[in-house]
């Protein structure tokens, strides 16, 4: 059975076995989803991958006294039992009390729109001849140039959610992303370069891309030549791609409330009301702006998407919630529960995160700097409740004020609440990362929008050992 072909015979279906069960817990919802995707893989001149497929499946989820329920299947002539097994679940291991925050229930039908064209009315070999050309131009660029891949992915999604609380939501939309990566050696000297980018509006966004690509390759082979930096203690300027990334990892994770409710120690760190930076820092997360990747109309328990100030003025006043953690710390939901697809159930994920434009011209976060690290882009990192380590893409030194010579192997290190604290100036200038692709409890690769400015930040601890992608 399509979800497209009987669209409203499965509203239907949903519907009547709400109905049917929903006495039997305190809180009952069923997801059905529908996707349709591509995955390419091109490493060397060789296709690891090539496939397009499409997959029809649904999860119910059940809670009772406060116990959750869970079944995913891929069967739909199953859905009954599954909705018996999650409700079997739920009353097996619930022994407390149900709170979830109330919501206004919704009827709903949206999609969100593209700007150009589909992927898939792109046809495969298209698809394949595009990361062929990219993979040509990653190896053209130099002989010292080993090892290259390259990474298409496009999935399209349509759901459809009804709970207990009468929700009847359909939702839908298109996702693209493309990896690039290229090693150059030299002897014992190894380094990489790597350029990511998504969209959630046009295959177009994916076909000019020759010069990001032919610039990761290029950074990977002049790497080769640089001096590794020198480990130490300086004050760093991070361009926005990296300001981004840093408000994502090592900050945004810290605002998921279920990580919060679930660490008494973090709960006593992160307590609403303590300052965190200066009076200028602005921090944020919400799927409600329009055009990113981590945007949408309504989350997976169907609660509205929103934006959330996670710091004003330097100081904590939000956190991202479902609606059982904003129900259990007494708190507005924020429309923050995703799920990466049927087969797993919504966690508190972030959307799109960012810190706001400063006041500060960029070229004024250099001044003052007798000696100093400037740092762009991203290779990896990564965190470890509070502490972070990021492999910057491509670095200088910065001496008396000025840009000087270009320095590898920069990795920046510190602790989330200290370094939010060090930032000393905010640029006025601003970029949306839209390639970011974020993990947690096993649901890997959920698409997510990162921005900021570039970030003037002293006392970072910058060592020279390259690290791996996450």
């Amino acid at each position: 059975m399509s979800l497209s072909t009987s669209l409203a015979d499965a509203k239907n279906l949903l519907s009547d076995l709400v109905a049917r069960y929903r006495h039997r817990v305190d809180y009952l919802a069923i997801r059905l989803e529908e996707a349709e995707g591509t995955d390419i893989l091109l490493r060397g001149n060789k296709v690891e991958t090539l496939s397009e497929g499409i997959s029809i499946g649904g999860q119910v989820r059940a809670c009772y006294k406060g116990g959750w329920g869970f079944a995913s299947f891929n069967r739909l002539s199953s859905l009954t039992e599954q909705v018996e097994a999650a409700i079997a679940a739920a009353r097996l291991v619930g022994d407390e009390e149900t709170t979830l925050a109330s919501v206004e229930p919704i009827q709903a039908s949206c999609h969100l729109p593209l700007s150009g064209t589909d992927p898939r009315q792109i046809p495969l070999i298209q698809k394949k001849a595009l990361c062929s050309h990219y993979a040509e131009i990653l190896r053209s660029v130099d002989d010292r140039i080993t090892t290259t891949s390259v990474r298409y992915g496009d999935s399209a999604q349509r759901v459809i959610l009804a709970t207990s609380d009468g929700t009847l939501i359909e939702q839908s939309w298109v996702d693209l992303e493309m990896r690039f990566a290229a090693t150059a050696r030299n002897g014992e000297t190894v380094q990489t370069g790597r350029e990511t980018t998504g969209s959630r509006k046009a295959y177009e966004d994916l076909e000019q891309l020759d010069t990001q690509v032919q610039s990761a390759a290029q950074r990977a082979v002049e790497a080769l030549a640089l001096p590794p930096v020198k480990g130490n203690t300086y004050t760093v300027v991070i361009d926005p791609i990296l300001a981004g990334l840093f408000v994502h990892e090592a900050f945004g994770h810290l605002s998921e409330a279920d990580m919060i409710y679930e660490n008494p120690d973090l709960m006593e760190v992160m307590t609403l009301g303590r300052r965190f930076g200066s009076p200028e820092l602005q921090i944020f997360d919400g799927a409600a702006p329009e055009g990113h990747r981590g945007s949408y109309y309504y989350d997976d328990e169907g609660v509205p998407a929103t934006t959330t100030q996670l710091i004003k003025d330097g100081v904590l006043v939000g956190r991202l919630h479902s609606r059982e953690t904003a129900g259990k710390l007494g708190e507005a939901p924020t429309g923050n529960a995703r799920c990466l697809n049927y087969h797993y159930p919504p966690l508190v994920r972030m959307t799109n995160t960012w810190i706001e434009r400063g006041t500060t011209p960029v070229a004024d976060l250099f001044h003052g700097i007798k000696e100093g690290v400037y740092a762009r882009n991203w290779l990896g990192g990564m965190t470890n409740g509070e502490m972070f380590t990021f492999a910057a893409g491509e670095a200088w030194m910065i001496r008396d004020g000025k840009i000087a010579e270009p320095v590898r192997d920069v990795n920046l290190s510190g602790n989330v609440f200290t370094t939010l604290a060090d930032i000393e100036a905010i640029g006025d200038d601003f970029y949306w990362d839209e390639s970011g692709g974020c993990g947690k409890g096993g649901q890997n690769g959920l698409a997510v929008g990162c921005g900021g400015p570039s970030l003037r930040i002293r006392n970072v601890v910058v060592g020279g050992e390259a690290l791996d992608e996450e």
